[in-house]
């Protein structure tokens, strides 16, 4: 996926050796003509011109991280997107909440869980926003591939309040029957069904899979399958939404990483197609208490996209380094800062691809 991605792949796989199966897409790179699921009603909270203006607060918090790219300091890279978002929110005419953030109240000075943002509460439109400022904090202090300033917006009640946890995670693109991916299924079941749908053996496919030790099962499993295998040192949103990319031929996502990273992540499929499946996953006692003070009472549920990400809402995101999906911040000879950025729609299956110029930003 990026400079420092791992590809693994089984020379011995017969179809590899012939021509390949994948088409190139347009310049954007999404798919937004064959989704698997109807479009969201348009939501008369999320109006276009709050839908673009969100890309301005992805766009302050990479600018702020991407001061610190490559200096080794993961906490003041990720302090710095904080403060830069928040002070973009502010500007907004929304009486926002943020109901996945930085952690809980007492964990974080702000963008925490329950923190109202926008300048205009109890008089703008009500929205929920699911927040990521920094996505990838160890790859920006180590200036890898694939760090993103995120979020993700729905009208109030739209997005799964989603504990601190581990999330087990499934995602394919567009252009498959619903259902195609099952969490109750094995990894090769849900390799060789995606595999039966496109015409191909099971060693076309490619699946992307977060380097952690966690994962060694499901490494091991689709290298028996003959899979393709890219490994991601970091940032599972880009590792779920390049599915949705065959620029970058990955065709699933699997394994667990943090369950707020998987609402923003569904948030970003619900807008441009495909299937995400997530089912919780809690290590102590203490875990399930937090994920039932969230209101969750099915601990063991699986939950898809509508369910994570109801009706219409709002995906954007700003590339801090270059990765698959986004190019990184770069600073001009003349000073000039330029960011790439994506904002995506449910509603209208809308993807804008914005390459923003900010002056006056040092």
């Amino acid at each position: 996926m990026g400079r420092n991605s791992k590809a693994i792949l089984d020379k011995t796989c017969p179809s590899r050796l012939g021509p390949s199966h994948s088409t190139a897409q347009p310049e954007s790179g999404v798919n937004v003509s064959s989704q698997s699921t109807a479009k969201p009603v348009p939501s008369k909270v999320l109006d276009r011109v709050l839908v673009l203006e969100m890309v301005r607060v992805t766009e302050a918090a990479a600018i702020g991280a991407a001061k610190l790219i490559g200096r080794g300091d993961e906490k003041a890279a990720d302090a710095a997107a904080v403060e830069a978002m928040r002070i973009a929110f502010n500007e907004l005419y929304m009486d926002g909440t943020v109901v996945i953030g930085e952690g809980e109240r007492d964990e974080a000075p702000m963008l925490y869980i329950g923190e109202k943002v926008g300048a205009a509460p109890d008089k703008g439109p009500k929205i929920d926003i699911a927040l990521d400022p920094l996505e990838g904090t160890t790859i920006t202090a180590k200036a890898g591939p694939n760090a993103l300033a995120v979020l993700a917006a729905a009208e109030e009640g739209g997005l799964l309040n989603a504990p601190d946890v581990y999330m087990e995670k499934l995602a394919v693109g567009p252009g498959y029957a619903e259902g195609i991916i099952d969490l109750a299924k094995s990894v090769s079941e849900n390799v060789k069904a995606v595999a039966d749908a496109k015409g191909v053996a099971p060693c076309d496919i490619t699946v992307c899979v977060l380097d952690r030790p966690r994962h060694a099962d499901i490494i091991a499993e689709l290298r028996g399958l003959g899979c393709g295998i890219h490994l991601i040192p970091d940032g599972d949103v880009a590792g779920v939404i390049a599915v949705t990319n065959e620029d970058t031929g990955i065709d699933l996502y699997m394994g667990t990483g943090g369950a707020p990273e998987g609402v923003l992540a569904a948030a970003a499929l619900r807008c441009v197609g495909g299937q995400f499946k997530g089912r919780l996953l809690f290590r102590n006692e203490d875990e399930k208490a937090r994920a039932r003070k969230w209101g969750i009472e099915d601990l063991n549920k699986i939950y898809d996209l509508k369910e994570l990400a109801k009706g219409d809402c709002i995906f954007a995101a700003t590339g801090v380094t270059d990765g698959s999906l986004l190019k990184g911040v770069k600073v001009r000879k003349d000073g000039v800062m330029t960011t790439d950025s994506v904002v995506m729609r449910a509603a209208s299956g809308t993807v804008r691809w914005v390459r923003g110029e900010h002056r006056n930003k040092h």
